[in-house]
């Protein structure tokens, strides 16, 4: 199965600190901009930060529990390959940024086994990063 780059925009309140954000600590390249937007290739996918005012969800979080955590709702985020998301937790480390849900692996031992992170971007946008072992799992029940 091949899959298709998705297009995702989301609303930042500071384009210029998201802009570092997404290049600096992740090391995305940056695609077309403008004054008030600018696309990245996030991990093989196009994502848009749109300059916008803070929206109520980038103020506060929902969330939902899962697997004993407050998982923030909305948010997004890829599937890496184990080796990827090791790596990234790694690099996101290195650059001091605070975990909302610091890498571990979920549901250790069952089906859909996975590691996962979740953390904000500067303005608020909620992100999550997993990989599993087993990537036929990726929608096993």
């Amino acid at each position: 199965m091949s899959l298709q780059p998705f297009h995702l925009a989301i609303p930042v309140y500071d384009l210029n600190a998201a802009r570092n954000f997404y290049t600096e600590v992740f090391g995305l390249e940056e695609g077309r901009s403008s004054e008030h937007w600018v696309d990245f290739d996030f991990f093989g996918h196009q994502l848009v930060i749109h300059e916008h005012l803070q929206t109520p969800a980038q103020q506060q979080a929902h969330t939902n529990a899962v697997d004993g955590h407050d998982v923030p709702v909305p948010h997004f985020g890829v599937v890496l390959e184990w080796s990827q998301w090791e790596a990234l937790a790694e690099r996101l480390k290195s650059f001091d940024i605070p975990f909302l849900i610091e890498p571990y692996v979920r549901f250790k031992g069952q089906v859909g086994e996975q590691g996962t992170m979740f953390l904000f971007d500067p303005c608020g946008n909620a992100l999550e990063f997993k990989a599993f072992k087993d990537l036929t799992q990726l929608f096993a029940r």
